[in-house]
C-alpha cells in the first residue's frame, strides 16, 4: 500500500509540474527516478499528459526515458509528438534504439521524422533499417571508435580529447583500426595507446588477430558467440570485411529476453506478442479475440465428442472425474514436446523438413511416459472404485493420448514453421484441441466397449 501511495503521489506531483510548465523542477525530479519508476509513471499518464511532459523535457532527457520504457510505449509517445520534436529526441538516442523505434512507425511518419533528423543520424538509421531486425546488422550500433591505420598516436589522442563530450556516451570503449577504405585491420590495446611514442602509427601497434562477425548472422548465432566469448561487444563487418558497426553483449541479452517474452505472450494468445494496458481498448480486445474466437470453435469441436457419447457418460458417471485428468496430462506432455521443438527451431538444431526424425524420437519418449502415466491413473481408478475395467479404460486412454500428444507437440511446430505460420502462436491451440478431443474420444470409446463391466460406477 505504501508503494502504491508513493507512486500516486509521484504521478500527482509530475502532473502538477507539467501543468505549471516548470521545466527545471520537472527535470530534477525525473533525474531522481529509477528505470522502473519512470516506466510506471509514463504508463499511468494519459496521452495528453505524456505529450506535455516530453515537450517540457530536454531532448537528451526525453531520449533517456524512451530508451528505458518498453518500445511499444515509446512508439505511441513518438506518434503524438510533432515531427520536429520527435526528430530532436531521436537525434539524442543510440543508433540501434533509433532504428527500433523508426521501424515501428508507418512509412510516411517514419520518413517525415528522418527528414527532420540530423543528416548523419538519419543516414545511420537508414543503414540499419536495410537489415532484418534479428540479424547483426539490424542490432548493431554505429557509435564506436575507429581510426585509420596510418594515423599516429598523437592524432588519435588529440581526436579523443577534442571530442570527449561526444565519445563519453559510447558504451563500447574498444578502439578499432581500419584502412582508408574501411576494412577492419585490428584493435588497439589501451596500454599501447598510452605508452607508445606519439609519432608511431597505429599499424605498428595494433592487434591483428581479432574476432568479428558478419553483418547477416542471426540472433541465435550471436547468442552462441557471446556464450562462447566473454566480451562486451564484437565488431560487425560486411562481405568485404569493412567495419559497419558493433554488436553489444547487453543488446543481445536484451533481444534474447524480449524474444522469449514475445514467444510466451504469443503462446498465451496475445497476438503480436506484446500488449500494454495503455494501448487503445478496442485494439487490445481485437488482438485477444483473434485468438480466443478461434480457440472457442476448436473447443466446441472437442466438446462435441462428449455430446455424441453422452449415453456412455451418463451410464458411467465415474468417467467424468477422469476426463479432465486425461486431457490435461496429455496436454502437459504435448506442451513439453512443443517447448523442445520451439527451442531447437530457434537455435537451428532442427529444420522444418525433419518432421519424420522428430516423430521417431518423440514416439519413444511418448510410449515410455504414456505407459507410466497410464499405470498410475489406472491404479488410482482401481483403488477408488475397485473395478479393474475402469482402471484399464482410463489407463489405456491416457497412454495412447500421451503418445499422440508428444508426437503432435514435437512435429506441429515444424510443420507450421514450414508453412510460414508462427509456431509459437498456433501450436498451443492445435495441440490443446486435438488432445482434448482424442482424450474424450478414447476414454468414451473404450468405456463403450467395456460398458457391461462398468455399469453402476
Amino acid at each position: 500500500m505504501a508503494i502504491e501511495t508513493s507512486n500516486n503521489t509521484l504521478q500527482q506531483k509530475v502532473t502538477e509540474l507539467v501543468d505549471a510548465g516548470k521545466k527545471d523542477q520537472l527535470s530534477e525530479l525525473i533525474e531522481t527516478l529509477s528505470c522502473k519508476e519512470v516506466t510506471h509513471l509514463i504508463v499511468h499518464l494519459n496521452q495528453e499528459e505524456q505529450t506535455s511532459l516530453f515537450k517540457l523535457l530536454s531532448p537528451e532527457q526525453a531520449a533517456e526515458i524512451l530508451e528505458e520504457i518498453p518500445d511499444l510505449q515509446a512508439v505511441y509517445i513518438i506518434e503524438y509528438l510533432k515531427t520536429k520534436e520527435a526528430a530532436a529526441i531521436l537525434d539524442e538516442m543510440e543508433s540501434d534504439d533509433q532504428a527500433d523505434l523508426i521501424m515501428e512507425l508507418d512509412n510516411d511518419e517514419a520518413e517525415a521524422i528522418l527528414q527532420e533528423m540530423l543528416p548523419e543520424e538519419a543516414a545511420s538509421v537508414r543503414r540499419l533499417l536495410a537489415y532484418e531486425s534479428d540479424c547483426a546488422g539490424g542490432m548493431m550500433c554505429t557509435e564506436y571508435f575507429a581510426f585509420y591505420e596510418d594515423q599516429t598516436i598523437r592524432s588519435v589522442t588529440e581526436d579523443l580529447r577534442d571530442n570527449s563530450a561526444k565519445y563519453a556516451a559510447y558504451k563500447l570503449k574498444y578502439i578499432f583500426v581500419i584502412s582508408r577504405s574501411g576494412v577492419l585491420k585490428g584493435v588497439l590495446q589501451m596500454q599501447d595507446l598510452l605508452l607508445a611514442g606519439m609519432d608511431r602509427k597505429l599499424s605498428d601497434i595494433l592487434v591483428k588477430e581479432i574476432s568479428y562477425v558478419d553483418h547477416h548472422i542471426t540472433l541465435d548465432e550471436l547468442i552462441d558467440f557471446f556464450d562462447t566469448n566473454d566480451w562486451f561487444g564484437v565488431p560487425v563487418v560486411d562481405e568485404e570485411r569493412k567495419l559497419v558497426g558493433v554488436v553489444l553483449r547487453s543488446d543481445i541479452r536484451e533481444a534474447q529476453a524480449t524474444r522469449q517474452t514475445v514467444e510466451h505472450l504469443e503462446s498465451q494468445g496475445i497476438i503480436g506478442g506484446e500488449e500494454l494496458r495503455t494501448m487503445p481498448v478496442l485494439l487490445r480486445a481485437k488482438r485477444r479475440l483473434s485468438w480466443l474466437s478461434v480457440n472457442i470453435l476448436l473447443n466446441i469441436v472437442a466438446a462435441s465428442v462428449i455430446a455424441i457419447n453422452q449415453d456412455t457418460l451418463s451410464s458411467v458417471i465415474a468417467l467424468a472425474v477422469f476426463l479432465p485428468i486425461i486431457s490435461d496430462m496429455s496436454g502437459c506432455s504435448g506442451n513439453q514436446a512443443v517447448a523442445v521443438s520451439m527451442r531447437e527451431l530457434s537455435i537451428g538444431a532442427v529444420y522444418p523438413g525433419e518432421v519424420l526424425r522428430v516423430l521417431r524420437q518423440e514416439l519413444a519418449v511418448g510410449l515410455i511416459n504414456g505407459i507410466v502415466l497410464g499405470l498410475l491413473i489406472g491404479m488410482a481408478a482401481f483403488l477408488w472404485k475397485g473395478n479393474f475395467y475402469l482402471g484399464l479404460v482410463v489407463g489405456a486412454a491416457l497412454t495412447l493420448n500421451t503418445l499422440l500428444a508428444v508426437c503432435l507437440g514435437g512435429t506441429v511446430p515444424l510443420i507450421l514453421k514450414g508453412l510460414n505460420v508462427d509456431p509459437a502462436l498456433a501450436s498451443g491451440p492445435i495441440l490443446t484441441t486435438i488432445t482434448d478431443m482424442m482424450g474424450f474420444f478414447l476414454t468414451l470409446t473404450f468405456a463403450s466397449m467395456a460398458l457391461s463391466h462398468l455399469g453402476g460406477l
